[in-house]
Parts: structure tokens; C-alpha cells; sequence
């Protein structure tokens, strides 16, 4: 018999809110039998989108009224204080409460992070968690973090999002080595404000660690590095210039193919081509960010996403629940704990 895997949904986080978050999930019901999805929102709103769900569906959900919604533009700090009845809270706490073994939501970033930081706290030797996504790459994909959760960290603190990336690779890719990179204005050791150049040492003397130097922002979608580690940011920034390139270049294509007949007909012809190029690129096909470094799993999606691709964001929350990710990631950061406690230890009997 298939394992059963429980998800807690925001069911009203996004631009859409119910009419999409629930498409999503009786989509996702259908193609994933082992899993149950708890649904937070106003039960009013919930009920009416499901009128026509199935019984066989009905039966893996279970609804949890939470009036509430958290403001996109509400500061994390009045989320704290004032969102106990939020639906986005009641998500966060199914997973501390141990019902459910993930939270997806479409809802306000800031708010989530606060949230999940209150309610479900950082795994042991993380200071801070990260925000992690999946970029393409020429050769597949690579993991980009900080994606702004952080907007200033230290050195110490982009070790351990190396550390967090590099378990991620790990238990979801099966890469035994993944390559790690910092990301930087140039590739010698000189270039760089002090925090990375600071960071690139640290990077360099912890043990287990496949450290491969700095990267610039025109190989980042090489494939040259599988995990790419910089501040919340300069990522975000690099993330958000990443999907607006996509758009532009996709754009750009459909107006060009549309210019005349002769071109419409070469689009005609290029078009099987120009669709898997679209799905390559599409940044909805990796939506659902991971915030890593909680006692749980969060995910978080673009709050304009569409059904299919918030469907992608429950489907990276059961991935990371069938990885056990958050356990992978202590496991990560207690070896490395042992590792740096062993390294001074013999530097101190050395000294002796």
C-alpha cells in the first residue's frame, strides 16, 4: 500500500486565491492517490469551489475554516502579531501540529517567512533560513539561494546556505559531490566586496564541501555549478531579471513569427520546437520555492500563479516529503558541526 502523505494549504494566498488554489489541488488529487490535502480558507469560499469536485477527491480533502487573509503588502512583523486567523497561519501550523508534513502557499513572502520561523523554528545550526529554487540550466538545472529571505548576510550565514543547497542536490537530485559556487562580479580571488571574498574562505576550508569558486551572472545558467550561493538580494534580483528574460525572449519570438504570412509559416513549422523551447524557459514549470533551513517543509509559490503551475508547487512539496529534505539538511549541518569541531581540536592539540 502507498505511503500517505498529507499537504496544508493557504487556499487563499495568491492573486487568485480559491479558484485557482483548489483547481490545483483536486488536479494534483487525482495523479497523486497516496496523498491528502488539508485546506485552509473562509469555508464559504472553499465550499463553492468544490460543488463539483468529485467524491472520490472530496474524500482525500479536509477544510479548515480560517477566515482571514494576510495583506500582500502587510509587513511580516503585523503578520506575527495579528494573523492567528489567517489561512496561511493555520497551514503553517498544521505542520507544526504534526497533521500535515508541508505547507504550500501562494501568499505574502515576508509574511510566510515570519510565520514559518515563529511557528516552526530553524533547524540547528542554521541562523537564518533561505529561499531555494530550481533554475535551468544548458545541461538540466542548478539551485540558486538566497532568493531574499535575507537581504544582508554574512559570511558565516552563505556558508550555511552552501551547506543547505548542498544537501538539497543531495537527497533530491542524488548528486554525491554537488558543485558549489559563490556568486560574484569576477572570478579571481581579489573581486568582490568583503563579505564574499570572506565567505569564499570559509567556503574553502569546510570539509565535505566541493567548493568551486566564484561565478558571474552570465554562467549562472551554464550548468557550471549545481548550487549557486549568494545573498537574498543579489539572488532575488538575479531570479526576477531571469523570468523577465524569459518573457522578453518569448515575446519577442511570437511578435516576430506574426509579422507576415511567410513568417507565420515558419512559425508554423518551428512551432513543436518553439513550444519545448517555452516549457524550458517557463518559470512556472519550477514554481514552488523551498524555504529551507525550518523544522518543516514550506513552499512557496508565485502569488500569480496560474492552476498548473501551482499544481508544481504541491508537487515540490511531495517530493521533498518523499526526500525527508529538512532531515537530510540537519543530517548536513550536525556533520558538519563534527567535522569543525574535530578540525580545532586537533589544531589545539597540535598547538600543545
Amino acid at each position: 500500500m502507498s505511503a500517505r502523505y498529507t499537504i496544508a494549504v493557504d487556499a487563499m494566498g495568491g492573486d487568485f486565491g480559491p479558484r485557482v488554489t483548489l483547481s490545483a489541488a483536486q488536479r494534483f488529487l487525482a495523479h497523486h492517490p497516496q496523498v491528502h490535502l488539508i485546506l485552509c480558507g473562509a469555508l464559504s469560499s472553499l465550499q463553492a469551489q468544490l460543488t463539483s469536485c468529485p467524491e472520490s477527491l472530496l474524500s482525500r480533502l479536509q477544510l479548515i475554516d480560517a477566515p482571514d487573509v494576510i495583506a500582500m503588502h502587510a509587513k511580516p512583523s503585523h503578520a506575527v502579531r495579528h494573523g492567528q486567523n489567517s489561512s496561511m497561519y493555520h497551514a503553517l501550523q498544521q505542520v507544526q501540529l504534526g497533521n500535515a508534513q508541508a505547507c504550500v502557499s501562494a501568499g505574502n513572502t515576508g509574511a510566510l517567512m515570519a510565520l514559518g520561523r515563529t511557528l516552526l523554528h530553524t533547524l540547528p545550526g542554521i541562523d537564518r533560513p533561505a529561499i531555494l529554487s530550481a533554475i535551468p540550466t544548458l545541461t538540466g538545472h542548478s539551485y540558486l539561494l538566497d532568493l531574499g529571505a535575507n537581504v544582508d548576510s554574512s559570511p558565516e550565514q552563505l556558508l550555511q546556505f552552501a551547506l543547505m543547497g548542498a544537501a538539497t542536490a543531495r537527497s533530491l537530485d542524488k548528486w554525491p559531490e554537488p558543485r558549489i559556487a559563490l556568486l560574484n562580479i569576477g572570478r579571481e580571488e581579489v573581486k568582490g566586496n568583503e563579505q564574499v571574498r570572506c565567505a569564499a574562505r570559509l567556503f574553502k576550508q569546510q570539509a565535505g564541501l566541493n567548493y568551486i569558486g566564484f561565478i558571474e551572472g552570465d554562467d549562472v545558467f551554464t550548468g557550471q555549478a549545481d548550487v549557486i550561493v549568494c545573498d537574498g538580494f543579489t539572488g532575488n534580483i538575479a531570479l526576477k531579471s531571469n523570468e523577465g528574460l524569459a518573457r522578453l525572449i518569448a515575446g519577442k519570438l511570437r511578435r516576430s513569427f506574426q509579422r507576415n504570412l511567410y513568417r507565420r509559416f515558419l512559425g508554423w513549422l518551428a512551432r513543436p520546437v518553439l513550444q519545448e523551447l517555452q516549457r524550458q524557459i517557463d518559470p512556472g514549470q519550477r514554481n514552488g520555492a523551498s524555504f529551507v533551513g525550518l523544522r518543516g517543509i514550506v513552499i512557496k509559490s508565485h502569488g500569480g500563479a496560474g492552476k498548473r503551475h501551482f499544481e508544481c508547487a504541491l508537487r515540490q512539496a511531495l517530493v521533498e516529503i518523499e526526500n525527508n529534505l529538512p532531515a537530510r539538511i540537519a543530517e548536513q549541518m550536525t556533520q558538519s558541526t563534527s567535522e569543525e569541531a574535530a578540525k580545532t581540536a586537533l589544531r589545539l592539540s597540535s598547538g600543545a
